[in-house]
């Protein structure tokens, strides 16, 4: 799921050609996917209160995994569009239940660890899902890359079927009403605003890597995906450890790494003319945004 968020940005110039639409219109199955992640993750959480995790959990994957076929089958780009975003919308449901069933799963004195298990899965993506995914993209086309997500997650019903529970996974039984008042805390609105401003700095530097590393430093463009392994690992890194930490003293960890973040983006602002320092401080960003 966060390689088929990422990857698209790798295979934009092929998908423009083969659908014969111009670059910036492809560049709207990124933001469509993005939509439907805001949109998906809090709606289908709320949808599913009733739904056993582990059912909630192979439905979002059968819908993602359809998605993928869809779009790997269709020509018409209008329809892509629609398909990317109900995959996304898939794809917000069942990152918000796998969290749950972790946390549940783990208990409350590893919770923490559990999620940074969970998040890794997604930084894991920038450093094997988007590299694979824009190499098999060169060779088999742009479609080959939606066949493989679709397999991939096709045999995740299979293990998720085998391997989560049933019975000690089923979603409690509140309502929707009781969900929506949780709404009206001041803490928690705050938290998402710390949330959405770390994710969109992390991002921004993310989609700025190549011409920030090229036009600026002087790096050449063959070393960028050297840089952009080492972003992924970071991010992957900062998952695990935060993860680990954040079970002893969540409020330090998620302080500390907030403010690590913001630190070292200052420092890609004023030192971005140094390749090394500005590679090595993109690398430590993503870390400490994925710990926070």
């Amino acid at each position: 799921m966060g390689t088929t968020e990422f990857a698209v940005a790798g295979l934009v110039p092929e998908i423009a050609g083969d659908l014969q639409v111009s670059v910036a219109r492809t560049g709207l199955l990124i933001t469509v996917f993005a939509v439907g992640m805001i949109v998906g993750a809090p709606l289908m959480a709320m949808l599913t209160l009733r739904l056993p995790k582990r059912l909630t959990l192979m439905l979002a994957l059968g819908v993602f995994a359809a998605g993928h076929v869809m779009v790997a089958l269709s020509s018409n780009f209008t329809l892509i569009l629609a398909v990317r975003f109900l995959t996304a919308i898939a794809t917000g449901a069942f990152w918000a239940v796998a969290n749950v069933a972790a946390a549940h799963a783990a208990g409350p004195a590893a919770s923490s660890r559990a999620l940074g298990v969970v998040g890794a899965g997604a930084m894991l993506a920038h450093v094997v899902g988007v590299p694979l995914g824009a190499f098999a993209g060169q060779l088999m086309g742009w479609r080959g890359p939606f066949w493989a997500l679709a397999v991939l997650s096709a045999a995740a019903i299979v293990l998720i079927a085998r391997t989560v529970p049933h019975d000690d996974l089923a979603q409690h039984t509140g309502s929707i009403r009781s969900e929506l008042t949780a709404l009206r805390s001041g803490r928690l609105w705050l938290v998402l605003a710390a949330c959405a401003t770390t994710t969109g700095g992390v991002l921004a530097a993310y989609s700025s890597i190549a011409p920030l590393l090229t036009d600026r430093t002087g790096l050449a463009a063959g070393l960028v995906p050297l840089v952009l392994v080492g972003f992924g690992l970071g991010a992957l890194a900062g998952s695990i450890i935060g993860g680990r930490l954040g079970d002893r003293r969540p409020h330090a960890v998620t302080i500390i790494a907030a403010a690590g973040a913001t630190l070292l983006l200052l420092a890609i602002v004023l030192l971005a003319g140094s390749a090394p320092t500005t590679a090595i401080a993109l690398t430590r960003r993503r870390h400490s945004a994925a710990a926070a």
